[in-house]
């Protein structure tokens, strides 16, 4: 079961798509964060919701939000994806120990062995604000990710 609003955000620290260390409270007190949680890079839904994303990357990387997208793929893996898809912002490994962040999150299927498709709005003192969990053929709608950082 996925972790709810009103809840204090798991602290976590993953590596990049580039081998840099990346910290959950590497934020707090800077920036809120949209913490976005997919099963596997290359696959049709993730690449369209990521690109979808880089698209319109400015509402979701800037000043006051952080778009951090987790995935249990190696970083190398994830690497390559960025590249060949122009994603300019982190893309973080969960993949070993494997899927300990997004068993935290409550996103983890063990029978799959990935993310399902979670999302979390993370506010500045790192309480989680705003959560949505689809099944892993049903696509975020990012709109709703941008009525949810309003509301911060």
């Amino acid at each position: 079961m996925a972790i709810e609003a009103g809840t204090a955000a798991p602290d976590f620290e993953l590596k990049d798509n580039h081998g840099r260390t990346v910290r959950l409270s590497d934020f707090k007190g800077e920036k809120n964060v949209v913490l976005l949680f997919y099963p596997f890079a290359f696959t049709g839904v993730c690449t369209g919701e990521l690109c979808a994303l880089r698209d319109e990357l400015p509402k979701f990387q800037n000043d006051d939000v952080q778009l951090l997208a987790v995935s249990n793929d190696s970083i190398h893996s994830l690497r390559v994806f960025a590249e060949q898809e122009g994603l300019e912002y982190p893309l973080l490994s969960d993949f070993w120990p494997h899927g300990n962040v997004s068993r935290a999150y409550g996103v983890f299927d063990e029978e799959k062995g990935c993310a399902v498709r979670g999302t979390f709005v993370i506010d500045k003192e790192g309480t989680v604000r705003w959560t949505v969990v689809n099944g892993l053929p049903d696509a975020r709608d990012l709109n709703e990710y941008v009525k949810a950082l309003d509301t911060l």
